[in-house]
């Protein structure tokens, strides 16, 4: 069985001590194959902040890593900065690609960059940007989980939540859909959810799961929740046979001081 720890929205700056510790202690027990970080790492992209998100990643002890920028990772008061160096304090802390793409034996995860330095919140997806995708996952061997990361949602299970969609999504979720992908990761509203896209308003082709979570470790808690992330189990099958993944959300619990079972989803996949 391989293992996918999925956080977002760290917001460091706004960061709880005893939750970052709690979710060190949760990745060193558990013992992650792989790290994917959807965006927010940091609350307004500062350099300290970035260092101690870069430093926290470092202590969980989880390699390889997946990150992406959200749209907090994006200056919002230094004017020159956001309009000529957008990304540069991400990427000296986790770069040198905007849109890694991360390849093992189980796993093929294709990371989308959906923030755009012209919008202040709202997140995007480009037809050159859903072409490239489309094409990687087509490449993808049997066996491998296909798994898609943006920062904003590509479906939302709240009408309230409608404006913080991600444009584009639907011809993009098709597309996708289409090449073999399995599931999209993603953050962004700080509200952990599984949705089934093929049930959805409109429908992809093929299974294809929206799998998001909520703020790893920050107090922006949103909606009732609490501090959340995702571990995503995979385990190969024979071709032909039913493929499924598993999905156990973990929220913090501050009478025990740590991560502890919220739900355990089963996804029935292509």
């Amino acid at each position: 069985m391989s293992l996918v720890l999925h956080i977002s929205d760290t917001h460091f700056g706004t960061e709880k001590p005893a939750v970052v510790q709690a979710l060190v202690a949760l990745a060193r027990e558990r013992r992650p194959d792989l790290l994917v970080f959807s965006g927010d790492v940091t609350q307004r992209a500062r350099p300290a902040e970035f260092d101690a998100a870069r430093r926290f990643c470092d202590a969980l002890g989880v390699s390889p890593v997946l990150a992406l920028p959200g749209n907090h990772d994006i200056p919002l008061f230094n004017l020159a900065a956001r309009l000529w160096r957008p990304y540069a304090g991400y990427l000296r802390a986790f770069g040198p690609w905007l849109e890694p793409t991360l390849e093992t034996d189980d796993f093929l995860v294709v990371g989308v960059n959906t923030t755009r330095a012209h919008r202040h919140k709202n997140g995007e997806v480009s037809a050159a940007q859903v072409d490239r995708v489309a094409r990687r996952l087509s490449a993808a061997r049997p066996w491998q989980l296909r798994i898609v990361v943006t920062h904003q949602p590509v479906a939302v299970p709240r009408p309230q939540d409608a404006h913080d969609l991600l444009r584009g999504a639907t011809p993009a979720l098709h597309a996708w859909s289409r090449a073999g992908a399995d599931l999209v990761l993603g953050g962004h509203i700080h509200l952990p959810y599984v949705m089934n896209l093929r049930a959805g308003r409109w429908p992809t082709p093929g299974p294809l799961w929206c799998v998001q979570a909520g703020t790893a470790v920050s107090s922006r808690v949103r909606h009732g929740t609490c501090n959340s992330v995702n571990l995503i189990h995979w385990r190969p099958r024979p071709v032909g046979e039913v493929r499924e993944c598993r999905v156990e959300r973990c929220d913090y619990d501050a009478a025990k001081g740590a991560f502890t079972l919220a739900a355990d989803t089963v996804l029935r996949l292509a």
